[in-house]
């Protein structure tokens, strides 16, 4: 399904820091865990409507969201979110994801900083990251267009509810025809026996005003 240009969300200017490597020691090898942080612009706020990125071999990631307070904190969006069938193999390694903010565990709402954490317990693969990271803004809908919605939703009900228990227009109609057509024979009706009132005197015929033929 298409839409139209003003509905195509535009993915947030960031710039991304060098990924952090942890280590278990000065000697000792990688413990499978790495830090991507995302910078937002600066200044500004943005709310979060989700984050789309190629994976590159990694098993699973969490997702923390600097917000603006006060006082400013961090807050964890996503726990440990699976991106590899099997740590061990191929399945979901380079899959393209989305992390929708209705998946998030809270609102992600004044951002001004993105956390992501990337685990990879196998030894298999000897680097593991994210790629073509991408931060979509939530769009918010018009005012107008939210009272312009709720008043026709409003008019919908209330046609609904009038129609309700009624007969069908079809059924009504000849039923006023029926009425009109009862009306106008009563009126006729009406007006002989005026026009036989008239030859009653004193509650008697008139033998003059009588007519013989």
């Amino acid at each position: 399904m298409s839409s139209s240009s003003s509905d195509v969300l535009l993915p947030v200017d960031s710039s991304i820091k060098p990924p952090v490597f942890l280590h278990l020691g000065d000697t000792e090898p990688l413990s499978g865990v790495c830090v991507l942080d995302v910078t937002l612009p600066f200044g500004k706020t943005v709310n979060v409507e989700e984050i789309s990125f190629k994976n590159h071999y990694t098993a699973s990631v969490s997702v923390r969201l600097l917000r603006t307070g006060p006082p400013s904190q961090w807050v964890t969006a996503v726990r440990d979110l699976p991106l590899m069938e099997n740590p061990h193999t191929e399945g979901g390694s380079q899959d393209y994801c989305c992390i929708h903010r209705t998946q998030m565990q809270v609102d992600p709402d004044h951002v001004i900083s993105v956390r992501l954490i990337l685990k990879q317990p196998s030894s298999t693969w000897r680097s593991f990251s994210l790629e073509d990271i991408r931060i979509l803004p939530h769009k918010q809908q018009d005012p107008e267009k939210e009272v312009s919605d709720w008043l026709s939703d409003l008019t919908l009900a209330d046609q609904h509810t009038d129609l309700e228990g009624l007969p069908p227009p079809q059924s009504v109609s000849s039923s006023l025809q029926q009425m009109f057509a009862l009306t106008e024979v009563m009126m006729q009706s009406n007006e002989t026996t005026a026009s036989i009132g008239r030859f009653h005197v004193d509650g008697c015929y008139d033998i003059n005003l009588l007519s013989l033929t």
